[in-house]
């Protein structure tokens, strides 16, 4: 109408967030840090507390003490408590943060000294283990831990996805017993597994050390990772599917296979990733059963088997300056390789299920 009249629209200051930090407190923080630096240098000059495990150490209770006392005075009771828990919970992520930066800065330290072009094609075939770096690989133990991978993931992928599917699907009168098998194997230590294969496999019947009876050694460690994961994954599935499946007319073992499994693949395949980044690194079992061959060998039935973990455990025995780095060099593979298993794991585990 004309007798409208139009009011402008005032903007309002987007309200700030309780936890967006403002530059006066950035530069309070850093005052802080400072101070806490600064008490830590000095206690551990004038007592006998020494090593850089004191310097963290103090430096965090000062941290603590500095912030709260700050706090206190300045906002009152309440603040001081809440800086106390904040101070805590920051140390324990530290901590807990802290081996994890010391592991793979120490590896790439020492391991990269180790990586030439070489290392990745050719094997110990013609060099010893005492050699210098630049002669001789371990494209051997990179072939070996392939092929027991995935001979492993033959014989663990689908007991494991079976298992999980009678525990989720059917809940029969074993589900309870079996469920606590798969726990307890989750935590039963690797050279358990070797030694059973050892002793029910190797000395009474083969009398010779191959790759498949690593293998089985890892395929019993890796059974557990992959039935618990997969559980997980399928109890995400929703009951309508399994109920639309049903009142089309399908069997229950149709349904499953046709409807909760492809719904669950994804899930699945990341389970499958986590138990291959479960058994990459082991080497107990490894170090029992396969021998650990110095060439290329393809045949899993036949003849020792070079690894991974083994070329960096025997590169640790030797004790030279040349076999300790070319252990680190192995270690520095291992780890990319199972940090890209996980990454992959990770990245499959966010996709929603189904897609």
């Amino acid at each position: 109408m004309a007798n409208d009249i139009i009011v402008p629209a005032i903007a309002t200051p987007k309200p700030r967030q309780p936890w967006a930090a403002s530059p006066k407190d950035r530069v309070e923080t850093a005052l802080l840090f400072l101070g806490a630096a600064l008490a830590s240098f000095i206690l551990v000059a004038v007592t006998p507390l020494k090593g850089k495990l004191a310097y963290v150490a103090i430096f965090f209770l000062a941290f603590i003490v500095i912030d709260f006392a700050f706090n206190y005075i300045k906002r009152g009771s309440a603040a001081g408590k809440d800086s106390i828990f904040r101070g805590f919970v920051t140390a324990a992520i530290i901590i807990a943060v802290m081996p994890i930066v010391s592991i793979l800065a120490t590896v790439w330290i020492r391991g990269h000294k180790g990586l030439h072009w070489t290392l990745f094609t050719t094997d110990m075939h013609s060099a010893t283990y005492t050699d210098p770096v630049a002669h001789g690989g371990l494209l051997h133990a990179m072939l070996g831990t392939a092929l027991l991978v995935v001979f492993a993931i033959v014989l663990s992928v689908p007991v494991g996805i079976l298992t999980a599917i009678y525990l989720t699907e059917i809940n029969g009168r074993f589900a309870r017993p079996i469920r606590f098998l798969v726990q307890a194997m989750s935590g039963v230590p690797s050279i358990v597994a070797g030694l059973f294969i050892l002793a029910a496999i190797v000395y009474p019947m083969t009398k010779q050390y191959n790759g498949v009876e690593g293998s089985l050694a890892l395929a019993i460690l890796m059974i557990p990772t992959v039935a618990r994961a997969s559980e997980e994954v399928l109890l995400l599935i929703p009951g309508d599917l399994r109920e639309a499946g049903v009142a089309l007319g399908g069997t229950q073992w149709r349904t499953v296979a046709m409807v909760v499994v492809p719904a669950a693949r994804s899930g699945l395949i990341t389970a499958m990733i986590l138990g291959v980044a479960r058994i990459a690194g082991e080497t107990a079992p490894l170090v029992l059963l396969t021998g650990g061959g110095d060439t290329k060998n393809a045949n899993m039935f036949h003849g020792p088997m070079g690894s991974l973990p083994y070329y960096i455990w025997k590169g640790f025995t030797q004790g030279t300056p040349e076999s300790v780095t070319r252990a680190w060099a192995g270690i520095l593979v291992l780890l990319v390789l199972v940090l890209v298993l996980f990454g992959l794991a990770r990245y499959l585990g966010n996709r929603k299920v189904g897609k």
